[in-house]
């Protein structure tokens, strides 16, 4: 058994030193020196106690719980819709519900201001700058988890207890009530657990509909550090985040139980009448996505009233009143080389991990290493990726690891946020391999390399696609450590829009409204590339 452990314990080594070198001591730093402020942990508890940060934590919560709430409602019946009925172009709909989910989050903020605000099509309401607002934001971004994870958890039901329940004269809402849900219960609370989780740490959603206003725990960090400076209360905060978002992650992990499964994949079927709900809410669902895509298309395409590409031509410039340093075409190509840096680190740090905790354990002690392992590297999930960013500065600013100037300290970040998407692809599909598949190898003469070339990479290619477009898109959209770490003469593209929405003019917001449509068209073409690889991702955080 020590052997084995040594083992394991060398195949962790770089993924850990990594996750210590670039995520770990970074965080620590911030933490740190917020705590050694004035007042030292009282002054910690200070903070907890202002009357501000409980109206943070709060408001944090509730958005959270009503993102979640609407998230599974619409995406559960929508879920049913998807994945058990052979609804025609049911594929592209898939695919079309899940890029909200890597769209940059200050496109989505942007899209759903053009929506709601003052001439949009729906600003007729007064939403915009509303709690509801910031809570359709979140429900926009999110319900494709439900989606994926509840319906992957559909597909594979055995339908026998459901098909005697429905023989022995059951209707269907009972059938539903009494069979399908309990056995979908472990897949929708995980879900709703990851989507609460997704919610309570959003940042560019929160920021720009939100505005001054309204602030959540992630946004407060942001402003305590950028605008305020007070450290103290910006490390309070990251701890208090930290805690929850661990709890989270392992109730997640709790919810992992396995429903009765079919021995084959069961074949959907035709829609009936017992489907007209969940259709109707599938149409809510796709009118309710395309809406702020629509109006921010649009949006892009008016200028003084008329049609016009005025506002994508201006993008070869540096916007009114010189708004920006460089041009939105060039803050593109920033973003595109940075995606590549990322997306490689992310998939080489991913992989091995994933390799780590689906080896087969033989003891007890094994097993929770594992364990521990896994949940080791989903913290990134649970940590403000402004604390990230500003721990980056801290922390990476002398040797050996002095990388303030240099060009791969956004790409690191980056990678850091998309490596537990990554593992969650890669996991699944590892753990699927039979093991004897690999003892055979071994007993031919294969050693641990060629074993792995010959038994997991045929198996393994199609999901490290995925996961290298997943890694691609949340790259291009990342925004909160970014927001720290770009250098102004090679900002990103949220960057970019960031700052067009904080000048004032009718150029620069319509320059933002453009680069927002072109950043989103870039991320959606990733996840429809993605799509067709027929991965089942986002199945299991």
């Amino acid at each position: 058994m020590t052997r084995r452990l040594l083992g394991l314990a060398a195949l962790a080594a770089l993924p850990v030193l990594a996750l210590v070198a670039f995520f770990v001591v970074p965080v620590a730093a911030m933490v740190s020196l917020g705590l050694e402020g004035d007042g030292g942990l009282a002054g910690t508890l200070e903070v907890l106690t202002r009357e501000r940060t409980h109206r943070v934590l709060l408001f944090t919560l509730a958005t959270a719980a009503a993102g979640t709430l609407v998230s599974v409602v619409l995406g559960l019946p929508t879920a049913h819709v998807l994945h058990r009925t052979s609804l025609p172009l049911r594929r592209p709909v898939r695919a079309a519900l899940l890029v909200p989910f890597v769209l940059p989050t200050v496109v989505v903020g942007v899209a759903f201001r053009q929506l709601l605000g003052e001439g949009g099509p729906l600003g007729f309401l007064g939403l915009d700058g509303t709690p509801v607002a910031i809570v359709l934001g979140l429900v926009f971004f999110n319900v494709a988890v439900v989606i994926r994870v509840v319906g992957s958890a559909w597909e594979s039901l055995d339908p026998r207890p459901a098909q005697a329940a429905a023989t022995l004269g059951a209707a269907p809402a009972t059938v539903f009530r009494t069979i399908t849900l309990p056995a979908l219960r472990p897949a929708i609370v995980s879900a709703a657990t990851v989507v609460f989780l997704f919610c309570a740490t959003a940042f560019g959603i929160v920021l720009t509909l939100g505005g001054a206003r309204y602030a959540t725990v992630e946004t407060e960090i942001y402003l305590l550090t950028v605008q305020l400076f007070d450290l103290q209360a910006a490390a309070a905060l990251s701890l208090l985040q930290l805690v929850v978002v661990c709890g989270l992650l392992l109730a997640a992990r709790r919810t992992r139980t396995v429903a009765p499964t079919a021995r084959r994949p069961v074949p959907p079927r035709r829609p009936d009448r017992s489907d007209a709900v969940p259709l109707a809410a599938t149409l809510v669902l796709l009118l309710y996505v395309a809406l702020p895509v629509a109006a921010l298309v649009t949006g892009s395409l008016r200028v003084e009233g008329s049609w016009s590409l005025a506002n994508y031509e201006a993008l070869t410039t540096t916007g009114d009143q010189q708004a920006l340093l460089v041009p939105v075409t060039e803050a593109l190509l920033n973003s595109l080389r940075t995606a590549v840096d990322a997306t490689w680190m992310s998939l080489l740090v991913g992989l091995m991990v994933a390799l780590v905790v689906t080896r087969r354990s033989r003891s007890v002690t094994e097993r929770r290493v594992r364990g521990v392992l896994d949940g080791f590297f989903m913290l990134p999930l649970g940590v403000s990726a402004v604390t990230l960013g500003f721990g980056f500065l801290i922390a990476l600013d002398k040797p050996p690891l002095d990388l303030r100037d240099s060009p791969l300290l956004v790409p690191v970040a980056q990678a850091l946020v998309a490596l537990p998407l990554v593992v969650r692809i890669l996991v699944p599909v590892l753990a699927g391999i039979d093991d004897r598949q690999r003892q055979a190898a071994a007993s031919l003469g294969a050693g641990p390399l060629r074993a792995l070339a010959t038994v997991d990479l045929p198996v393994l290619w199609r999901p490290l696609l995925a996961g290298a477009g997943f890694a691609f898109a949340a790259s291009l959209g990342e925004f909160g450590a970014t927001s720290f770490l770009a250098r102004d003469d090679a900002p990103t593209m949220p960057v970019v829009i960031f700052r067009l929405l904080g000048h004032p003019g009718e150029m620069n917001y319509g320059m933002a409204l453009a680069a927002s449509c072109v950043l989103a068209a870039t991320t959606a073409l990733v996840m429809l590339l993605v799509e067709r690889l027929r991965v089942p991702s986002l199945g299991a955080f």
